[in-house]
């Protein structure tokens, strides 16, 4: 049975192939010269285009525009070949072979901080000297992803317990604030300046700035910069952000 999410679907699919074809029409119709293809998709990429479905503007690159042509050119029905497929398999992917996938595994649990490039790079180096086929960059991202291969910042301080302790924060739940509404708790501080300034005296004095930060909206409720951190600029501080915001239910000077 056919659903409105299934009619839709192709309905989309319909729009992006008949975009497709109207972007490289003018190349099927005039093919460029030998030497010249490589202009042509240049040349459309830098053009602006309507999105099919949402009417924004819209660019594609110069290699997307290519492959489209080449497909386009071979097939017996163009606008039908450039209609969006789903990825066979769904989270399966069949170009990855066991050996690559457990290579990339086990270079992904001895280095976590590597870049997909570097994954890739390493995989073409194992693999090197046999038939095995590694597969292209963007399957190797997607795969990573697919399978939560994320990668991982590497500690300032690299020591073993550096090391524990972002593997151990990794398995906790990091919620981005305490409180569930504006207002109920703000955040205040002092931070120290990376540079020098000269005072009206003519002394050399590193400036502190006194942030006030809403918990749950992480609105600024206050910046200023001071040249002491004393209880008179605190409340100084601290009165401006209550004179621009209100009064908040707690406050927090850790």
């Amino acid at each position: 049975m056919k659903t409105s999410n299934d009619s839709n679907r192709k309905d989309r699919n319909q729009r992006w192939a008949q975009l497709r074809f109207a972007i490289i029409g003018p190349l099927l119709a005039a093919p460029p010269q030998p030497g010249q293809l490589a202009d042509a998709p240049q040349a459309l990429a830098a053009r602006t285009w309507r999105h099919p479905v949402t009417g924004m503007d819209i660019q594609f690159g110069a290699s997307s525009i290519e492959r489209w042509y080449y497909a386009a050119r071979r097939a017996a029905d163009p606008v039908a070949t450039l209609r969006n497929r789903p990825r066979s398999g769904g989270m399966r992917f069949s170009c990855v072979s066991a050996a690559v996938a457990q290579a990339l595994q086990q270079q992904y649990a001895s280095h976590p901080g590597w870049t997909t490039q570097l994954h890739l790079d390493n995989l073409h180096a194992a693999f090197n000297s046999s038939d095995t086929y590694v597969p292209s960059y963007p399957t190797i991202r997607r795969y990573m992803l697919a399978h939560g291969m994320f990668r991982q910042p590497r500690p300032r301080q690299a020591s073993a317990g550096a090391l524990a302790a972002r593997d151990r924060l990794e398995r906790l739940e990091v919620r981005s604030f305490e409180v569930d509404h504006v207002g109920t708790l703000w955040h205040l501080d002092f931070h120290h300046g990376s540079h020098k300034v000269v005072s009206a005296s003519g002394q050399w004095v590193t400036p502190l700035l006194l942030g006030v930060i809403d918990d749950h909206s992480r609105l600024i409720c206050h910046l200023q910069w001071y040249l002491d951190e004393t209880a008179q600029s605190l409340v100084h501080g601290l009165s401006q952000a209550f004179m621009k915001r209100g009064l908040p239910a707690r406050l927090d000077d850790r």
